[in-house]
């Protein structure tokens, strides 16, 4: 069965687009050193450089439903895109570390509104049935940006200077906008939303809060240190504060906690944050290892992480095809099993084990990310209607965000206390976790296809101006709100 041409061509615009936004941030991650040297700072100080990235991708995330309402997602992917594009070329012209940390924050507000964007437009434009295929294509940035970031910013660093870690945006990002000038359908006419205030003002400080105190968490003293527990605590405060208000608010809400009622959606959203933990948790583990433990150079542990690239990339299509055969449970529990027994001789190597076998452990274990992240990105839309789309896409994103900074973060902690083969284990205790949460997603094929939204409708919130109701996940029914115009 061919795939939708619409949905098919605006696949590929966003493909092209939102890969530089996933590259960039591990791109940059292997050059901290070079870019204190040159930049006359300490490690301290330059480390804001991704700091100020993360914290920007929290402040924006939450807003991408409300933009989308008023801008359309086109209009809003390719404003997105070029803000990005301007960040990059910013970045390649700094003078000093701070005009470099203050360009990163423009970088991280481009790449913070396409990160869900890219999802809620495909799933948006596929039909049910084309939507595990489409997000094999989709989920690309997703599933292979931590693995082949580290190699690529390794290769340009060993063969230029540190500016074009950014210039290399530059090509990707034009092209990115040509195709989505001529691919994407162009948008329906904004809409007069009103923004959730309230709900902004307690859920992007809780975001930057909790992202800002784990990625303290690296320093002397760990968990403890008075700059991790005071925003972490103050985060997890208004986060607890905003599901109490949009819960009232419902779909008037600036993310609608609604989409959560559904089973698939809430197990693909816990399961984010666990695959989040451990993909990029064991990416901070895995470049220490073969520096620290087998002796290689920056360059040299990104060129051997290239299996694991490449067995992410061979499973890809095997998802899609998978799904069509099992179901998003089982197709979720082969990959978890296989990224945890693939972590195993890690955790068991020592400085004489042989490199050919951790290589082979490599590509096994790109093998099951690679199956994760299709079922996971699928399954969470599953039963949803068009509208609610969006809301799904921003749950799902700031999970996946938080788990990662959490799994970073509690990694670093147990590999500056205890060693290599402890911190391994717990990687393998995020998969184990995460293969007995997937038997809670569902055991049975994706339902009919979800309903299009009438002519009426606004994308981010599922409200009618005209009438002021909203459609309840996965009912049908309509229920009053009071969102004002």
């Amino acid at each position: 069965m061919s795939l939708d041409r619409t949905a098919l061509r605006t696949s590929i615009a966003v493909l092209v687009g939102g890969i530089t936004v996933i590259l960039d941030s591990t791109i940059v991650s292997v050059a901290l050193h070079e870019l204190a040297a040159d930049l006359h700072t300490g490690v301290s100080t330059i480390q804001w450089v991704s700091t100020a990235y993360l914290l920007a991708l929290g402040v924006v995330i939450p807003v991408v439903g409300w933009l989308q309402s008023r801008l359309g997602a086109k209009r809003l992917w390719m404003a997105a895109l070029t803000v990005f594009l301007l960040g990059s070329v910013l970045c390649s012209l700094a003078w000093d570390s701070s005009s470099l940390i203050w360009f990163r924050v423009v970088q991280g507000a481009g790449g913070g509104a396409m990160l869900p964007l890219m999802t809620t437009m495909v799933m948006q434009a596929a039909k049910p049935g084309d939507r595990a295929r489409l997000m094999s294509v989709v989920a690309l940035p997703a599933a292979v940006g931590p693995i082949l970031g580290p190699v690529i910013g390794g290769l340009i660093l060993g063969a230029g200077d540190w500016r074009w870690l950014f210039l290399v945006n530059v090509p990707l990002c034009l092209t990115g906008l040509f195709l989505a000038g001529r691919l994407i359908p162009a948008d329906q006419p904004g809409r007069r939303v009103r923004l959730d205030v309230v709900g902004l003002v307690l859920l992007s400080p809780a975001l930057v809060a909790l992202l800002w105190g784990l990625s303290n968490v690296s320093g002397a003293g760990g968990f403890s240190r008075a700059d991790v527990l005071v925003p972490m605590i103050g985060g997890a405060v208004l986060l607890a504060a905003f599901v109490l208000w949009a819960v009232r608010r419902r779909g008037a809400a600036l993310v609608d906690l609604e989409v959560l009622r559904s089973r698939p959606t809430w197990a693909a959203t816990a399961l984010m944050f666990l695959s989040g933990a451990a993909l990029y948790g064991a990416m901070l583990l895995l470049p220490l290892y073969w520096q620290e433990v087998r002796g290689t150079d920056a360059l040299g542990a990104g060129l051997l992480l290239i299996p694991q690239g490449v067995g992410s990339l061979l499973s890809r299509g095997v998802a899609a095809r998978l799904l069509d055969r099992l179901t998003a449970r089982w197709v979720a529990i082969l990959g978890f099993a296989l990224v945890g027994l693939a972590t195993v001789p890690f955790a068991l190597a020592g400085p004489g084990t042989a490199i050919w076998t951790l290589m082979v452990a490599l590509f096994v274990r790109g093998l099951g990310l690679g199956l994760v992240v299709i079922p996971l990105m699928t399954v969470a839309f599953q039963g949803l209607t068009h509208d609610q789309v969006p809301h799904a896409s921003i749950v799902t994103r700031i999970a996946q965000q938080i788990g990662g900074s959490a799994g970073v973060a509690l990694l670093a902690v147990i590999l500056a206390t205890t060693s290599f083969e402890t911190a391994f284990w717990w990687t393998v205790g995020f998969t184990t976790t995460a293969v007995l949460l997937s038997f809670v997603l569902p055991g049975q094929p994706t339902p009919a296809p979800d309903p299009a939204p009438s002519p009426n409708t606004n994308p981010a919130t599922g409200t009618s101006p005209a009438t002021g109701t909203a459609t309840s996940p996965g009912t049908g029914t309509e229920t009053a709100v009071t969102t004002p115009v």
